[in-house]
């Protein structure tokens, strides 16, 4: 079983669920290790008094919180769960809203819950609950030292907990360069959102995520394997320094691209990507599977690629 990474209870009304939060994801990133160029030797860092210049080992690191200017107050693990143990323990549920209600742009991380010891009834009764209502979960929990708003949804025969972002930290869109509706420089015809969605319509097909993988990774590795046969295990390749092409101005014909991407319509395998994390979410707010975005709308007037 994977390891635990909190224990603590569900909480609403007067139902306690005793839960353990366990990771539902894995990143499969590149572990690329930052090498000296002149000798290829590793780079290490060192956690450093900033007085004194002299390397601090693990156990003498504590946490503080830094109230003027070079004066901190020091918490210790300890401190941070005596602030307010019920909501170091718990996770409240605040209210039950609709599956869909929620933006994609709020989701964050995905855990899953376990029951913990005794608790397996009234697990099997929230997720039966939220199955039959069609209803998500909102709520609160503290992991490590930030409470996070989060959804409480099933997946499977699980119920997964993710993080929800706060309104205040996601960024308006009033200051972006955005096509504002009725402008005339962004005016759509009906022959070219007809053929937009007649492209979007070919292209559709069921969300199998295990169709999708990261592709970039693998290139870089196939790379790797290709300077060890070469013996080009220390070769530094040039970097390009040839400036990147200015754009021609040459315009193009919307409708013409549609039709051409309607001619050539991709293989419903032909792009693949790493699958993203709102699989976790449930079915009525999961995005349908992108590949190719179709080119960007525009008049069917000429415009300057």
């Amino acid at each position: 079983m994977a390891r635990s990474l909190w224990k603590g209870a569900i909480s609403f009304g007067l139902v306690h669920i005793p839960v353990e939060i366990v990771a539902a994801t894995s990143a499969h990133a590149l572990d690329l290790t930052m090498l000296d160029r002149r000798d290829f030797s590793p780079v290490g860092f060192k956690r450093y008094n900033k007085s004194t210049n002299k390397e601090v080992a693990w156990g003498d690191i504590v946490k503080g919180y830094e109230v003027s200017d070079g004066s901190y107050v020091v918490l210790s693990d300890e401190d941070l769960r005596a602030a307010n143990p019920e909501k170091t323990g718990a996770i409240d549920i605040h209210a039950f809203v609709d599956g869909g209600a929620v933006p994609l742009l709020y989701y964050g991380t995905p855990y899953y819950l376990v029951p913990g010891k005794g608790g397996d009834k009234v697990y099997a009764l929230l997720r039966a609950t939220l199955r039959q209502t069609g209803k998500i979960a909102i709520a609160t929990v503290v992991l490590r030292v930030k409470q996070h708003l989060a959804a409480l949804l099933c997946i499977d025969d699980a119920i997964v907990l993710q993080t929800l972002r706060y309104a205040d930290e996601i960024g308006a869109t009033d200051a972006l360069a955005l096509p504002a509706a009725g402008s005339k420089k962004a005016a759509l015809t009906d022959k070219e959102v007809k053929m937009a969605m007649a492209l979007v319509e070919g292209m559709s097909e069921a969300w199998q995520p295990a169709h999708y993988h990261d592709s970039y990774r693998e290139d870089v590795l196939a790379l790797v394997q290709k300077k060890i046969k070469a013996k080009q295990t220390r070769t530094i390749t040039a970097a390009d320094t040839s400036a990147p092409a200015a754009p021609s101005g040459k315009v193009v014909d919307l409708v013409a691209l549609l039709q051409q991407s309607l001619g050539k319509r991709p293989a419903a395998k032909a792009v693949r990507t790493r699958a993203p994390t709102t699989a976790a979410l449930p079915n009525s707010a999961a995005p349908a599977p992108a590949k190719k975005s179709p080119a960007r709308p525009a008049s069917r007037r000429k415009v300057a690629a």
